[in-house]
């Protein structure tokens, strides 16, 4: 199945410049969406991951999945002031601004493993910003999935070493 078909460019959103990569015709078809889970539960399936994280809002919707088909737990990364408990939170940069990612204090237990989950690998702001909270918490990101990459972006660059799997390319 070729997963950009499900893919809509939306051109100068949210703002002028940037072309803005839609997910929702891919989860607006079932086997589309399916598909999507198990192929990064394949990919994923042989490393040694304790907890999946992933950023609000298209993050949750292929972590918490995943999560469940690996039989793993499932961490909610979200933007200040979402979080009920006693939280921890960094800042990081977009491309086209910056924000913060905060996570409870108890979510990832020193020496966990942890797989990043989100949608699109863009500049890797967003992905640098998950990375530094799992580390901040006591753990270690074993790898990172996404759906789609932008590579004319070079996101990779701002991830070191760690190991990341995308889908499809843009």
């Amino acid at each position: 199945m070729n997963l950009r078909d499900y893919i809509r460019d939306i051109p100068d959103f949210p703002k002028e410049g940037i072309v803005y990569f839609d997910i929702t015709p891919l989860l607006a078809e079932p086997k589309a969406f399916q598909y999507t889970i198990d192929q990064l539960a394949e990919r994923f399936a042989d490393y040694k991951i304790d907890k999946i994280a992933a950023a609000e809002a298209r993050g949750f919707i292929f972590g918490a999945p995943l999560a469940t088909k690996l039989g793993i737990g499932f961490v909610p990364i979200r933007k200040p002031g979402k979080l009920p408990y006693e939280t921890i939170s960094v800042s990081y940069d977009l491309e086209y601004g910056t924000d913060n990612l905060n996570m409870h204090i108890d979510a990832v237990a020193k020496g966990e493993n942890v797989l990043l989950i989100d949608d699109v690998l863009a500049t890797g702001g967003t992905a640098e910003g998950m990375v530094k909270l799992v580390e901040k918490a006591g753990g270690k990101v074993s790898a990172m999935g996404f759906i789609a990459e932008l590579s004319f972006l070079d996101g990779k660059s701002k991830l070191d070493e760690i190991e990341t799997t995308s889908l499809i390319q843009l």
